[in-house]
């Protein structure tokens, strides 16, 4: 059973209406075809919902944890996974590095602003999906994109399950949708 406590402040409707769809839209061009789909839209609500809950903009790492990191942000992305995606995705794509480079700030740097950018930690987020040869699930299926998370985000070593994701996905996103 999930017991994450449902969001409090952050609307995933409006999380959803005002920054996902937009940003996504933003980032899309000929170039990366299918970028912005609603199958998209719900890949990285469910990864919001698994990975941090709606709630929290720091990987929480115990009872106390005061330090920023090791992952951060609504979608929780490691500095090294935003710096491996410029090194070995978008450099070869200079057009979709220039997106993404206009949704980030001056300041801070671009790993903080995994925080503090909704839209920028979005497009990182979705490029990491993107930049991967495995194929998005149809729109509603909701353990396929559990599958797609598992395989792709969270990796097949790392702690999460496909079953966290359908449920928190069913729990924190759909009724919002």
């Amino acid at each position: 059973m999930d017991n994450t406590p449902a969001p409090s402040g952050l609307s995933v409707r409006h999380l959803a209406l005002f920054v996902v769809r937009p940003t996504l839209s933003a980032i899309s061009g000929p170039d990366v075809p299918g970028l912005d789909s609603e199958a998209a839209v719900e890949l990285l609500l469910g990864t919001a919902a698994v990975e941090s809950g709606f709630r929290a903009l720091d990987q929480i790492t115990g009872a106390g944890d005061r330090q920023l990191g090791p992952a951060y942000g609504l979608y929780q992305i490691e500095p090294a996974t935003l710096d491996d995606l410029h090194t070995n995705f978008l450099r070869f794509r200079p057009t979709l590095a220039a997106r993404l480079s206009g949704l980030a700030a001056s300041w801070p740097s671009p790993a903080v602003q995994l925080c503090t950018n909704l839209a920028y930690a979005t497009a990182v987020a979705r490029l990491i999906y993107y930049r991967s040869p495995v194929r998005l699930a149809a729109p509603g299926d909701i353990e396929g994109h559990a599958r797609v998370w598992k395989q792709v985000y969270n990796t097949p070593k790392g702690k999460g399950r496909p079953e966290e994701f359908v449920a928190r996905f069913n729990r924190l996103v759909a009724p919002h949708l």
